[in-house]
């Protein structure tokens, strides 16, 4: 076997199109099991982002012509400026939010609903629950949590939000169908009816890899996996991420040193390796971590996807 063959591939920054803020590091209400950077409400590795760093991110971000904003933790709502933070940001681009639902409050979601409708740009929230039901999203996310989180769901519909649901597959590929179906049924009971759901792949790193098996160290994306592919397919093509560590390759390896490509934008534009075994899942599945741009596509059975009913 050739060394090319087994060395393993680059992926340079064809273009920064989505700029990612971690603007809760690793600090979250809930302890989920399967979290690939393991945050809790304890895990101050990463700490928060202040309005000064995102403001100047944003500015400096024009630009590189950043087409589109994402804001994450952790539980980016536990950072106290972070409404004021999404409000900006409107200012520049459309803006996502990936939060958990259970610490929402009504004024924060006025606010910005009002300072989304003054604008040109859109905000997204992606919510994350588990399953149709606690039985299957509480082992996951704690005891409770789904309620909550029902609860959080039903407060954005209230305010005309209609969040993405995101739930990682912990369940048996064939189960796609039954889940998928199931939760449409129980969001329209919480008035969510035009549910819209993204299925992700395990990440088996951080709390996943204590929850059931890591990567094999030998897994990684080589040369010759590159060839022909599309690198547009991989985050690390076109995003980078915020933290107040640096700025990383993406908003998944925040545990591996090698992620932090620099302090700026600038010293973050460079080639990244794919030694990681979470660079196979990306491969493997596409930018796992973007909303899908065009076409909302249904994509069960081994794929990560969206449905829209």
């Amino acid at each position: 076997m050739s060394i090319a063959s087994t060395e393993s591939g680059q992926v340079s920054l064809s273009g920064l199109d989505e700029l990612w803020f971690q603007v809760a590091g690793t600090r979250c209400n809930l302890t989920c099991t399967h979290c690939f950077i393991s945050c809790s409400p304890h895990n101050d590795a990463f700490g928060f982002l202040s309005l000064e760093v995102v403001r100047k991110a944003l500015i400096e971000s024009v630009e590189w012509g950043v087409r589109e904003y994402y804001f994450t933790g952790g539980e980016p709502f536990l950072n106290p400026d972070l409404v004021e933070m999404l409000v900006l940001a409107l200012e520049y681009g459309p803006v996502t939010v990936l939060t958990n639902a259970t610490v929402l409050k009504d004024e924060w979601l006025k606010c910005l609903r009002d300072a989304e409708e003054r604008g040109p740009y859109s905000l997204e929230f992606r919510v994350s629950i588990d399953g149709p039901d606690a039985a299957t999203n509480d082992p996951i996310r704690g005891e409770g949590t789904f309620d909550r989180a029902m609860r959080g769901v039903e407060t954005l519909v209230r305010h005309g939000v209609l969040p993405i649901i995101t739930m990682t597959r912990t369940w048996a590929d064939a189960e796609d169908h039954r889940i998928l179906s199931r939760f449409r049924d129980v969001l329209a009971r919480h008035g969510c009816d035009r549910p819209r759901l993204k299925v992700l792949p395990r990440l088996l790193i951080g709390a996943e890899a204590v929850r059931t098996c890591g990567y094999d160290e030998t897994d990684h994306v080589s040369v010759g996996m590159l060839d022909g592919f599309d690198s547009d397919q991989l985050i690390c093509s076109h995003s980078r991420t915020v933290t107040d560590q640096g700025v990383f390759v993406c908003p998944i390896l925040l545990e591996e040193p090698s992620a932090r490509l620099g302090g700026t934008l600038a010293e973050a534009d460079r080639p990244f390796s794919l030694d990681q075994g979470a660079c196979v899942t990306c491969y493997q599945f596409g930018a796992i971590c973007t909303n899908p741009s065009g076409q909302v596509f249904e994509q069960t059975g081994d794929g990560a996807g969206e449905v829209h009913t």
